[in-house]
């Protein structure tokens, strides 16, 4: 680590801890006051209030994370400009190329924080966060919530469920048509009233066996069937679950079951995208923070603009996942779209700025 390295790391932490104390107290407070009249007039105690605020506290710092990251890298580099450092630099040989591969290599020591906190911390916090809103201040009960008509292909079985509880990983109302070996014809056919699974093993109750090949026909009062599918994979395609409060790893291991059961993907495949595009925009800050000092040096003029950047980044960021959850982009260009296009502008301005004057 060289000397550069470590003053620009010291100087950064002694202003992004503090800006993002103050971001996560400010988006906290604006919670408070958005919920605190449902959490009153539904009575919840104090501690399991606390608690819940406390829970989403990981989540919060995860999303304004890399507002965080380009005010705090524009802040320090304007008080730098100020104080006559970032001329002695210069006149030292350290140019903004040097300065531009810290903030990458920073910010990409930060995008893997970030990814890892927001899947660990972040997503166990969300899901406590919400368990404590359905239960406590709506008075819902969990797990209640089914879906019905769920069609997939499981190995050489094509299956039906008629209802299906993923938080429960129970239903009623199955059917699996097993494929004779060309794939085309039926050759059994499996009935259940009810039916209860886990990834490798499902156990059905008052099961009827049918076979086309000699027209047998058995009844069981249970049996257990080699599926791989789980159950509460079925959650991702809830029109009322999050596919965001899943962890990375799980949801792509959804995605991929999910497509090999014809099931639509583009959905998750955008918000798996959208978690590794959300944490390298920390890389993308980084650089625009140095392309904007190249141009304003002024901290209050600099601050004014990140907030700007910010909202615009945002929105073109939603808008993308508004696209890709659509199908009307592909998953990779909707999450990624905001990422390149900031990138590139401020790898542009960067390139511009370090030409040799003899070539401008």
């Amino acid at each position: 680590m060289t000397l550069l390295f470590r003053y620009l790391f010291r100087n950064n932490l002694q202003v992004i801890l503090p800006t993002l104390a103050v971001g996560t107290g400010l988006y906290l407070l604006s919670d408070l006051f958005d919920r605190l009249d449902d959490i009153l007039e539904a009575g919840v105690p104090g501690n399991v209030a606390i608690w819940y605020f406390v829970a989403k506290t990981p989540l919060i710092i995860s999303q304004i994370l890399p507002a965080v990251f380009l005010l705090a890298a524009l802040i320090q580099l304007c008080l730098m400009s100020r104080d006559r450092e970032l001329m002695a630099l210069q006149a030292g040989g350290v140019s903004f190329g040097a300065i531009a591969r810290f903030f990458v290599v920073y910010g990409l020591l930060w995008a893997v924080l970030q990814l890892g906190f927001s899947q660990v911390l972040g997503v166990a916090g969300e899901r406590e966060s919400a368990r404590i809103w359905q239960e406590q201040v709506r008075g819902r009960t969990p797990g209640t919530r089914d879906l019905t008509n769920v069609w997939f292909t499981d190995d050489n079985h094509v299956i039906h469920l008629e209802v299906v509880t993923p938080a429960l990983r129970k239903g009623q109302g199955f059917a699996a048509y097993g494929l004779a070996a060309d794939g085309i014809h039926i050759d059994t056919v499996i009935r259940a009233k009810a039916f209860t699974g886990t990834a490798g093993t499902w156990k059905l109750q008052d099961v009827e066996v049918f076979s086309t090949r000699d027209f047998g026909h058995a009844k069981l009062p249970e049996m257990s069937i080699a599926i791989g599918q789980d159950p509460q994979d079925f959650a991702v395609i809830d029109p009322g679950a999050d596919p965001q409060r899943l962890p990375l790893w799980q949801l792509g291991d959804a995605v991929d079951k999910l497509r090999t059961a014809g099931s639509n993907v583009e959905g998750l495949r955008t918000a798996w995208h959208m978690k590794l595009a959300y944490a390298a925009s920390l890389v993308v800050m980084g650089l625009l923070a140095v392309a904007m000092v190249t141009w304003r040096d002024n901290i209050y003029l600099a601050t004014g603009l990140a907030l700007v950047f910010t909202f615009l980044f945002y929105t073109m960021f939603t808008i993308g996942s508004t696209l890709g959850q659509k199908g009307i982009v592909s998953p990779p260009i909707a999450a990624w779209g905001a990422d390149i296009l900031v990138g590139v502008v401020a790898s542009a301005r960067l390139l511009l700025v370090l030409r040799p004057r003899s070539l401008r």
